[in-house]
């Protein structure tokens, strides 16, 4: 049989998936944070990863990137500077509109020092400082990275933070921290779902070359980073979370999490095993009609789980190079694309990022999870 189908000489390509608008190119540093106000302010981060960073908090003003507050908390005189932002790596803004600024305290990865690993709030109204949460050495290690947080305003006097500790160097774990008294515990700490997958178990592939730590002299070893992604179920009761390293992701009952009466096996006997989500995710997000997102960094693509558990393509598309942080606004979802896996420490010592970094958003059918 003869076929009547056009005969086009170029052979297909990838194509795309749903369709995406440009928000920000970014010219300066790489972000890895975005979050949107009520009111539809922008909000972005740089941690300080070796690019000359101005301000590692700003927001997006007529195309330009404005430093949030001001300069001045922009400007810290150390790494353990409680009055200023030191290298944020998240920023979000919280059920009542308010703006959190997560700081790791630990620019290019260096041990942490009291006073520099902190969680900021900010009036979006004035940007006034509102309050400074510092954490004790034995919750924010000296090997901890402070990686994303997720706010429930209804838990406890003032609400409840969750936060990540991906740290690549030491234990991982879920922190909570208590708002009204600024109290903080670690949870599941070295949990096996907060930590990564070997190289036996999970073999990332991003741009189709193995993704791996790779040094100058050409040795090579597996990306080591725990429990990043977070994200909060439309009622409030599970954390969801997810180590850099894995396909897998994990629930567990955010009242457990914040149980102090509970030891850490009981905390650990609520975790659930979410299964395989056929990617590595660096970012989670969470809307009010209860659907999961999950950033896919190895299909440039962002997912999404439905209350049913069947996944499905949000957006797909070759621009996405590394898909890091997601935020809901209302209709839109945005997600940042910073080509975190062509840093030298992946290529032999090469920088082989190409700006613009970018700042997309998507059409969906939804609004922000708000528990207050």
């Amino acid at each position: 049989m003869t076929s009547t189908a056009h005969q086009d000489p170029t052979p297909p390509a990838d194509e795309p998936v749903g369709e995406l608008e440009l928000v920000h190119a970014f010219h300066g540093p790489m972000p890895t944070g975005v979050t949107v106000s009520h009111g539809g302010r922008v909000f972005v981060c740089y941690p300080k990863w070796g690019d000359e960073v101005p301000a590692t908090v700003a927001e997006i003003v007529d195309g330009r990137e404005v430093p949030f507050p001001d300069q001045a908390w922009n400007s810290p005189d150390g790494d353990d500077d409680e009055g200023a932002l030191v290298s944020v790596q998240s920023v979000v803004v919280d059920p009542a509109d308010r703006l959190w600024a997560l700081d790791t305290g630990s620019p290019m990865f260096a041990p942490t020092k009291p006073g520099g690993p902190k969680l900021v709030r900010f009036d979006l109204a004035t940007g006034a400082v509102e309050q400074v949460i510092t954490f004790s050495p034995d919750v924010a290690l000296e090997s901890t990275y402070l990686n994303d947080v997720r706010f429930d305003l209804r838990a406890g006097e003032a609400g409840t933070a969750y936060i990540t500790d991906s740290s690549d160097s030491g234990p991982n774990a879920l922190i909570v921290v208590d708002l009204a008294s600024g109290r903080s515990w670690r949870r599941l700490h070295e949990h096996p779902s907060t930590k990564a997958e070997p190289l036996s178990a999970f073999r990332p592939v991003v741009e189709g070359r193995p993704f791996m730590q790779r040094s100058q002299d050409g040795s090579t070893q597996p990306v080591s980073m725990g429990a990043d992604g977070i994200a909060i179920s439309a009622d409030g009761e599970r954390l969801f979370y997810c180590p850099l390293a894995s396909r897998r992701w994990y629930s567990v009952p955010t009242a457990a999490l914040r149980d102090t009466s509970l030891d850490d096996a009981a905390v650990a006997a609520t975790v659930v095993d979410e299964g395989d989500k056929g990617t590595g995710s660096d970012g989670l997000e969470t809307d009010d009609a209860g659907r999961l997102y999950l950033t896919a960094y190895e299909q440039d693509a962002v997912l999404r789980r439905l209350p049913d558990g069947s996944f499905e393509t949000v957006v797909h598309d070759p621009r996405l190079l590394w898909t890091d942080t997601l935020s809901v606004a209302d209709g839109w979802l945005y997600v940042t694309a910073n080509q975190l896996h062509r840093q030298p420490t992946y290529q032999g010592g090469q920088d082989l990022r190409r700006k613009p970094y970018a700042l997309f958003r998507t059409r969906i059918d939804a609004g922000p999870v708000r528990l207050r």
